[in-house]
């Protein structure tokens, strides 16, 4: 996990938005455990108490859930987890396209972007 992070967010809202494209993406996969606390903080160089107040954001969003004595495990709810990726998917779509009315590309013109800088046109 190799985290940059900005100053306009606090790190924990970045560190929680991280994780969660790593649950939707299948790198971090249902019922996996995940690391420690302390090894997470560790791989990202935070402070425990911040990545324990990211992982309780995903866990009162129902993508991980702690079995006691066993640790912190992905969840295996399929349903949600499709559900979050349309999500960031949609938000990821609305604010390119945003940003390229922005800077004066018409819708049209933005999808042709896509299609050719993607390959698949």
């Amino acid at each position: 996990m190799d985290y940059i992070f900005d100053n306009e967010r606090p790190i924990y809202v970045q560190l929680a938005q991280k994780l969660r494209v790593e649950i939707v993406s299948g790198k971090l996969k249902q019922g996996e455990r995940i690391p420690s606390v302390r090894e997470l903080a560790l791989t990202t160089r935070v402070n425990p108490n911040t990545m324990q107040k990211a992982l309780s954001e995903l866990e009162s969003e129902g993508l991980i859930f702690t079995e006691r004595t066993n640790g912190k495990f992905v969840t295996n709810n399929k349903e949600l987890i499709a559900k979050l990726k349309t999500k960031l998917a949609e938000e990821k779509v609305k604010k390119y396209l945003n940003d390229m009315k922005d800077i004066g590309i018409t819708y049209k013109e933005a999808v042709t972007y896509l299609q050719e800088l993607g390959g698949n046109k």
